[in-house]
């Protein structure tokens, strides 16, 4: 056979006028595809300036999500079934989508110029293996997804908002692809000659071997060429309008995914969350936060329309886990619908957030959000959704519905530096224990000038660790300082409350108290003052000095020898949590992991770690307000320590890195009952127990070897 026959008829059994309809009603519907389209992104361009360039390095951006997609890596993230599944169907409905742009390429570009194809010979049979090879990827996938949707019935792929939309759109890709294999089936064993000894399909068919393989079975079955051309003549008809039409309403419904999940990826801000965006110098207090659906930015209408519905924000969310009302996906789809009803006239105009009344968000549940970052984390197609919830939060801020207790501690933190309430005076009363003067970064030239922050200052259990902190520096010969009562509170949490103003005011008197000193660097006892001080002061002062975790300071000396550990001073097991500031936030994992190996002490890490840690609850505020919670994440994370660690209950220690964490994880062994199981530990303190438990040793290897222990 000559190598121009080995090809097939694009449009068998349809005919002239078939053909003619046909491109007739492609244009229909890439007409109503490109209308749709339009209309999205004229919207996007409707909504108020983002605070952040994301277009900036546009070429990067692009190769860096197209790598993203390609890879499917958030989809792998937490769940290597539905990664497998995603990119099994990205890759394959990839290949039939540039298959398909080939084939048109040839027939409507190529032909009509030079009046030849290339849809033939070698390239035809290569063309038709990877077709079938990645069109059963394709199916495989959405079979995958179909057995996990309606079999396993996945609880996070249902929701409030899980709809007919949902079942049509993956019903739609499976029947789109096992329609391409049962249409190639029908073609191999309409063209096949009929002989003595049975059906004699064509031979160079085998190369298209899931469609071979069938019209075998079809064959078997009885299947003759002429019924057979029939079945492919309607089917064909059948699968190019289900293929049209899907097309058409891609912009209109769920498919649209496709295409905003990626716009989202390419716009993404690297540090969503961990800074956040500003309020404009001249807005006014009607200004501040979303009050309505003008209010929000294109970027975050965008982000309603990229979500998924998948619910990886919502299986993460230590705040819908311990029952409060937060539910992350439903919130960023409820604004969604809000908004597409409103602008089409379906709904009346409504608050965005307020307490009580017909809002589209309660405000207990912004509330609820700790700001930790998990859902954001989770998100395969980057959602921000600690800035949009920030805003709103803003919001209730501005029309004086905050919560209670976290008007108090502003006010506490406006009128006295920090949400104590006590005087500025007091903030370094945590030193008159140690045998030693802290150095007054103040009035003397320092390498690290050390943030204690305000619960190290003034929390009695928090005490012990800037205590312990110092003795460490000291020990180590540090050159360290403190601000004594210039200090003030750091306004991270202040800002995720939703009160920037005051955060605004606290950079100011902050930056002022950093500039009057001589530093090299700053280091912090608390991952919330690391995170501002690192990401968000700069954006708002000239304050541009490096910031440092204590863990990441003291690692450096341990590795120098500078604290004398030789890691056999503890002999018992311990487990670390990855406070969200500094693990999910900010990727320091590896310093306060080493530090505790440093002591000796057997880690065992619990199945929630590093960047999939689970929040204590501390978060956003949560560490002032109350909450009718059951279980308290700090209680969760307790029993997750005691019961699903390699160690089980034979974990001695819970070591934290964070003093709110400590603080939070204090009170759920109380609440929780684990006060005889476990003790809470900072990393800073543990290091001063191995200190002392090695010069306990020494002391008593010396009294071994005097005259009077020799007697």
């Amino acid at each position: 056979m000559q190598a121009d026959q080995v090809t097939r008829e694009t449009f068998w059994t349809v005919g002239p006028v078939g053909k003619a309809a046909f491109y007739f009603l492609s244009a229909v519907a890439i007409a109503l595809f490109l209308y749709g389209t339009y209309q999205r992104f004229a919207r996007y361009a409707a909504g108020a300036d983002d605070w952040f360039d994301r277009f900036d390095d546009f070429p990067s951006r692009v190769l860096t999500a197209a790598a993203t997609v390609a890879s499917n890596r958030g989809q792998f993230d937490r769940d290597a079934y539905a990664g497998v599944m995603h990119a099994f169907i990205v890759w394959g409905f990839l290949t039939l989508l540039i298959g398909t742009a080939i084939l048109g390429v040839d027939m409507d570009l190529w032909r009509p110029v030079t009046g030849e194809s290339f849809f033939v010979g070698d390239f035809y049979l290569s063309y038709s293996f990877v077709m079938d090879a990645m069109g059963l990827l394709f199916v495989v996938g959405v079979g995958m997804a179909i057995w996990r949707r309606y079999r396993r019935r996945e609880g996070r792929l249902w929701g409030k908002h899980t709809s007919l939309e949902d079942d049509a759109f993956i019903w739609t890709l499976f029947l789109l692809g096992v329609g391409g294999y049962v249409l190639e089936a029908f073609r191999i064993v309409g063209t096949a000659e009929a002989t003595a000894a049975g059906l004699q399909f064509i031979e160079f068919e085998r190369v298209s071997f899931v469609g071979f393989f069938l019209a075998g079975v079809f064959a078997e079955l009885g299947l003759r060429p002429g019924f057979a051309e029939t079945l492919y003549h309607w089917g064909w008809w059948s699968h190019a309008l289900l293929a049209l039409g899907f097309i058409a309403l891609v912009p209109y419904a769920k498919p649209f995914h496709m295409l905003s999940s990626f716009a989202n990826v390419v716009t993404r801000d690297e540090k969503a969350g961990v800074r956040l965006p500003g309020v404009p110098e001249d807005a006014g207090p009607e200004e501040i936060g979303y009050a309505s659906i003008d209010d929000f930015s294109w970027r975050h209408i965008l982000d309603q329309d990229a979500c998924t519905k998948c619910g990886r924000c919502s299986s993460v969310c230590p705040a819908k886990a311990s029952g409060r009302p937060l539910d992350p996906r439903d919130v960023i789809l409820d604004l969604k619908s809000y908004r597409q009803d409103l602008d089409a006239g379906r709904t009346e105009e409504v608050e965005i957030v307020a307490d009580g009344g017909d809002s589209v968000v309660a405000a207990e549940t912004m509330e609820s959000c700790m700001s930790c970052m998990a859902c954001m984390d989770a998100c395969p197609v980057d959602i921000e959704h600690v800035a949009e919830f920030t805003q709103m939060n803003r919001r209730l801020t501005e029309t004086g519905q905050m919560d209670e207790g976290v008007q108090d501690a502003m006010m506490n933190v406006f009128q006295n530096g920090n949400t104590f309430g006590n005087p500025a005076r007091k903030r370094p009363d945590w030193t008159d224990d140690l045998d030693f003067e802290v150095p007054d970064a103040r009035e003397e030239d320092v390498e690290f000038l050390w943030y204690v922050g305000e619960y190290p200052s003034y929390d009695d259990r928090n005490r012990r660790v800037a205590r312990s902190l110092a003795t460490l520096f000291e020990r180590a010969g540090v050159s360290y300082g403190i601000l004594y009562e210039d200090e003030g509170h750091d306004g991270n949490d202040v800002r995720r409350v939703g009160e920037e103003g005051l955060f605004e005011m606290l950079v100011e008197d902050n930056a002022e108290a950093f500039a009057s000193c001589t530093f090299e660097k700053v280091v912090t006892t608390d991952p919330h003052s690391m995170n501002t001080f690192r990401n968000e002061y700069p954006e708002m002062s000239e304050f541009d000095a490096p910031v440092f975790h204590y863990t990441q300071v003291v690692e450096d000396l341990v590795r120098q020898g500078r604290l004398g550990l030789d890691g056999t001073e503890l002999d018992y097991a311990a487990t670390y949590h990855d406070p969200c500031h500094l693990g999910r936030m900010n990727e320091v994992y590896e310093a306060p992991r080493e530090l505790i190996r440093a002591t000796g002490v057997r880690l065992s890490e619990m199945p929630r770690n590093r960047a999939d840690s689970f929040c204590c609850g501390g978060g956003g505020g949560g560490l002032w307000m109350d909450f009718d919670e059951d279980p308290k994440p700090s209680e969760e994370r307790l029993r997750e320590a005691l019961e699903d660690t390699d160690a089980g209950a034979a974990v001695e220690k819970f070591v934290v890195a964070c003093p709110m964490c400590g603080t939070m994880y204090e009170d759920g062994r109380k609440t929780g009952d684990f006060e005889d199981d476990i003790e809470v530990i900072d990393v800073a303190e543990l290091l001063c127990e191995a200190l002392e438990a090695k010069e306990t040793a020494a002391a008593d290897a010396a009294g071994d070897r005097s005259p009077t222990a020799a007697d």
